[in-house]
């Protein structure tokens, strides 16, 4: 094992990837000459050069549909979008192209394509840049969308999203790009995509969080712990495909589930995993499944409104306990 950051396990994946195969390329603004935005590119264009690092202008529909051509032609293009905000200017191409065409080509055109890049709360960005996006684009058959909380699922799951021959929604977080974490340092390493981790495992309550939520639930489960209840801990790692199995032979096991989502509210991953929970394991439940999410309304600005927007650790405890029928 290796301790690195999640941002130079990110760029290990695509490294390693790229020494592999040769039609894989990086493209989007600022991945080449300054190397990323958030560092995350560092050195690449200086090992690969710039055919395969490739700096684009402030036109995300342009390099989202260059890329999705390369896909086509039997390339393996790396999207970076230096924020998933940004995406929404290319929706089209992701949504209408990568995701369907494929399907209208009647299997003639693949899309072996990643968009990835960091996604969710940043700070004091305000409403246009703090933006959760993954109940977004999981809602379109054709695309796979994954989530990470670390650094070791950085690296092991952009590498079998790189490989998959199927476009991929690759979600990061700004905010934990210099998050340190053990690395796995075994030859080739890849995590299967649609596989949860059970972090930590207990009988008393289920707590399912992704991404910056995952470590929300886990300092959650610590505080239980503190009162005496061991709860079972699931990083879903990919929102879809999604790992029901995993999710509820722990509910029936926990009879108990808090779904802790940085979305807002409505039609968030967190609505269609706890609609999923009570139609696939209703018998089981002692409790209503309790979801805590972002507000439902635009990120504020200020600093203490951004805390009261987004899901604490607190929200994450007093919702467990309330399941539990201790308050």
């Amino acid at each position: 094992m290796a301790e690195l950051q999640l941002r130079e396990a990110v760029r290990a994946a695509m490294v390693e990837e790229m020494d592999r195969d040769e039609n894989i390329f990086l493209m989007g603004e600022e991945v080449a000459e300054y190397n990323g935005a958030y560092k995350v590119s560092e050195g690449m264009r200086d090992r690969f050069g710039d055919q395969r690092v490739i700096d684009t202008p402030i036109s995300e529909s342009g390099f989202a549909g260059l890329g999705l051509g390369a896909a086509m032609n039997g390339l393996r293009p790396i999207i970076e979008f230096m924020t998933w905000n940004f995406a929404f200017v290319a929706i089209d191409q992701i949504i209408n192209n990568a995701a369907k065409v494929r399907y209208m080509s009647g299997g003639q055109f693949s899309f072996p394509i990643v968009f990835r890049g960091p996604n969710g709360a940043a700070g004091q960005l305000a409403a246009t840049h703090n933006t959760s996006v993954e109940a977004i684009y999981s809602c379109f058959p054709g695309l796979k969308v994954i989530s990470v909380s670390n650094p070791d699922d950085a690296k092991g799951l952009l590498k079998s999203a790189i490989r998959d021959d199927d476009p991929v929604v690759f979600l990061e977080s700004e905010f934990m790009y210099g998050m340190r974490g053990e690395v796995s340092e075994a030859e080739d390493y890849t995590i299967p995509i649609g596989k949860a981790r059970i972090a930590r495992e207990g009988d008393a309550v289920t707590i399912i969080g992704h991404n910056k939520s995952y470590w929300r639930a886990l300092e959650a489960a610590e505080m239980l712990e503190a009162d005496g209840y061991a709860a079972e801990v699931i990083d879903p790692r990919t929102i879809r495909p999604f790992d029901w199995d995993t999710v509820i032979s722990s509910v029936k096991k926990t009879n108990r589930c808090v779904v802790v989502d940085e979305s807002n509210p409505f039609a968030s991953v967190s609505s269609e995993v706890a609609f999923q929970i009570q139609a696939r394991a209703f018998d089981y439940l002692d409790a209503p499944v309790h979801r805590i999410t972002a507000k439902d309304t635009p990120a504020p600005y200020a600093k203490n409104l951004m805390e009261y927007y987004l899901p604490s650790t607190e929200d994450v405890y007093r919702a467990c306990r309330a399941v539990m029928y201790l308050d």
